[in-house]
């Protein structure tokens, strides 16, 4: 089996040459690698170029059009029987693709999402950023846990579509604000099956700051509720409990000059909550400062895809 992984990049160069170097040391190698440089004014071609006698690589440079459209541009040119896309800030562990080559000799699989974790060497901020992102209390499982492996929406910072899948469904249609959901869906709605490999997991970096992560965040409520307009019924409650977190922050000052019981019963609530997240951070990570900044990064994560929300839904009404 032959396996392409397509690398879409704007202005990331050193995170290309990390990305390029864990690939150097995957245990299944029938495998080449498409870079797809999408108008960037920082180029990575010279650090492709220091990998061309170790990978399988291609380099591309083509006019900006967003992540989606350069992902359909590598699909296009990729020769392999399967298709990878993984995000600029990933790092593969040595057995993804040992992992996923033998996942698919014993089931049917025509799309794959993986999980993402953090990597030892993380700093505790991107740490607390993965338990925000990953953990049960804050996104309630829809980014993959065991419960959805055969019902389960691949990201495209870790997706593996075979080629058939590309053909009939021409990749994707929108090429950023939830591109990999809308692209997900058509997938199953064609008839094809999605699973989650959880084996297949990678160091997922993300942002390095709180103010880049609330940006992030604030991005992927928007996406949510323009996914909406593509499948109404992708926007669940689950998805709208920032909202609630946001609203019930808002109400705490309100409710001190109103009623001090309700107060302190809100309060209590929002305390337990962000406890059981503190805890929760605490056991997996064994680390005290990891646990409390991942109480700012759930907050910040809330909030920012709260905001993201309700302000795309405005623009949706006034459209």
């Amino acid at each position: 089996m032959f396996y392409s992984i397509i690398v879409p990049v704007y202005n990331r160069p050193d995170e290309i040459r990390e990305l390029l170097s864990s690939l150097t040391h995957q245990t299944y190698t029938s495998f080449e690698v498409l870079i797809i440089e999408d108008g960037s004014d920082i180029l990575c071609e010279e650090i492709v170029d220091q990998f061309k006698d170790i990978l399988k690589i291609r380099y591309y440079f083509k006019e900006n059009s967003g992540q989606g459209f350069s992902r359909n541009f590598g699909f296009t040119r990729a020769k392999g029987d399967y298709l990878i896309v993984y995000d600029s800030d990933c790092i593969v562990p040595p057995h993804y693709l040992e992992q996923v080559n033998s996942f698919i000799q014993v089931n049917q699989v025509d799309c794959w999402g993986g999980p993402d974790k953090a990597d030892s060497s993380f700093s505790a901020i991107q740490k607390a950023i993965n338990f925000s992102m990953t953990s049960l209390l804050t996104t309630g499982g829809i980014r993959g846990s065991r419960k959805r492996v055969s019902n389960f929406h691949p990201r495209s910072f870790n997706m593996g579509i075979s080629k058939e899948v590309f053909e009939k469904t021409g990749g994707y249609r929108i090429t950023r604000m939830g591109e990999d959901i809308e692209f997900s869906i058509r997938i199953k709605e064609s008839g094809f099956n999605t699973v989650l490999i959880e084996e297949a997991f990678v160091y997922h970096k993300r942002r390095i700051n709180i103010s880049d992560f609330f940006k992030q965040l604030h991005f992927f409520g928007r996406a949510r509720v323009n996914i909406s307009r593509f499948y109404p019924k992708e926007l669940k409650f689950v998805h709208l409990f920032p909202v609630f977190f946001l609203f019930g922050l808002l109400t705490l000052p309100i409710l001190y000059f109103i009623s001090i019981f309700w107060f302190q019963s809100l309060l209590a609530v929002y305390l337990l909550y962000l406890f059981l997240i503190f805890s929760s951070a605490l056991i997996d990570e064994r680390n005290v400062l990891i646990a409390l900044l991942a109480v700012v990064t759930s907050i910040t994560q809330l909030v920012a895809y709260a905001v993201g929300i309700i302000s795309e839904f405005i623009r949706k009404l006034i459209d």
